[in-house]
């Protein structure tokens, strides 16, 4: 057990698999554990190097491995698939997972803290009760149109939907009404819940300095800066906002071959939540040219003239997302330089 230099494991729900590397790479042992045993061993071995997936469970588990001493390797899934050999079953998985943290130019994860995860939990709950409030809504409508009734998009009418009715003397039957109104008060309770969910937010994360410093880039706000907290383990894993950018997905995906290289729409990789903020960030840039000239200056105005209205988005998100990675790592305000 001296000799042993990464452990790798393949994570499951109740089964865990270990495989042993040495300094020279080669197989030392091999176990199928539960999680009890599992931690009972991590707690009484010497301090290795402890590899896994990041994958669920994994940022609580490197997280009790480092309070035992160890040094955690976190790796995406897609960067151990390479070294799995031959047949998959589950200890080639973690004999993959130990030679791939081993390499010296592989990529790792930052594990996440306890409240970055719980801040995830909240804003996935949220996202899920948005999902139920727009099935909510197209509910609503198609049962109208069943009855001839053709009622107009938004939040706005939605709230008042009797009041439309009456105003527009739709013959409605009374017993439509009572399932319409139970539709409405789910409507409204959805509302409710998600309006929580934000001051949950808000009040785990008032006193984080980064935070506020966030909101100070254009178009960002209180969701997408807390899900930068909570999704980016550390900023510093990324070497420039570059490669933040392209880690989220907001770079074109490169098809080179032959000497030619092409150059496609975006890649649309990492975190679609976090593209997907950004992108409604430089949306509520771009709206607006007085503002998008006060920030960005010409270039911005320049772009909407030259290029269309979606790839001047999405090159604007590119820009706000460089940013917020500068802001993370300098903890420094944004100022406008123009």
């Amino acid at each position: 057990m001296t000799t042993i230099r990464v452990i790798g494991i393949d994570l499951g729900k109740n089964t865990f698999l270990l495989i042993g590397h040495d300094y020279s790479g080669r197989e030392v042992f091999r176990k199928k554990l539960n999680r009890q045993k599992l931690l009972q061993l991590l707690s009484v071995h010497e301090p290795v190097i402890v590899a896994m997936e990041a994958c669920g469970g994994a940022h609580w588990l490197a997280r009790r491995c480092e309070s035992y001493g160890h040094q955690v390797k976190l790796i995406p899934a897609q960067y151990v698939k390479p070294y799995v050999k031959t047949n998959k079953n589950d200890f080639i998985d973690a004999d993959a997972i130990a030679e791939a943290s081993m390499r010296p130019n592989m990529r790792f994860v930052s594990p996440k803290s306890e409240l970055a995860q719980i801040c995830t939990v909240i804003r996935k709950i949220r996202a899920g009760y948005l999902k139920e409030r727009t099935a909510c809504m197209n509910r609503i409508g198609s049962i109208l149109l069943e009855f001839g009734i053709n009622f107009p998009r938004g939040h706005h009418n939605m709230k008042n939907l009797f009041q439309y009715l009456a105003d527009n003397k739709e013959p409605v039957p009374p017993m439509l009404i009572l399932e319409l109104r139970e539709q409405l008060d789910h409507y409204n309770q959805l509302n409710t819940w998600i309006k929580e969910q934000e001051k949950k937010l808000e009040n785990l994360l008032k006193d984080d300095e980064l935070l506020t410093l966030l909101q100070s880039v254009p178009g960002i706000g209180p969701m997408t800066a807390s899900c930068c907290l909570s999704t980016v383990g550390n900023p510093t894993d990324f070497s420039n906002g570059r490669n933040f950018a392209a880690w989220i997905g907001l770079t074109p995906h490169q098809y080179s071959t032959g000497g030619k290289s092409r150059m496609l729409g975006i890649s649309k990789r990492g975190n679609k939540e976090l593209r997907e903020l950004f992108v409604h960030a430089a949306r509520a840039v771009i709206w607006r040219d007085g503002t998008a000239e006060r920030y960005f200056g010409s270039w911005l105005i320049d772009l909407k003239r030259r290029k269309p209205f979606n790839v001047a988005l999405v090159a604007l998100a590119n820009k706000l997302a460089r940013i917020a990675w500068s802001v993370m790592v300098t903890h420094k305000t944004f100022e406008i330089r123009i």
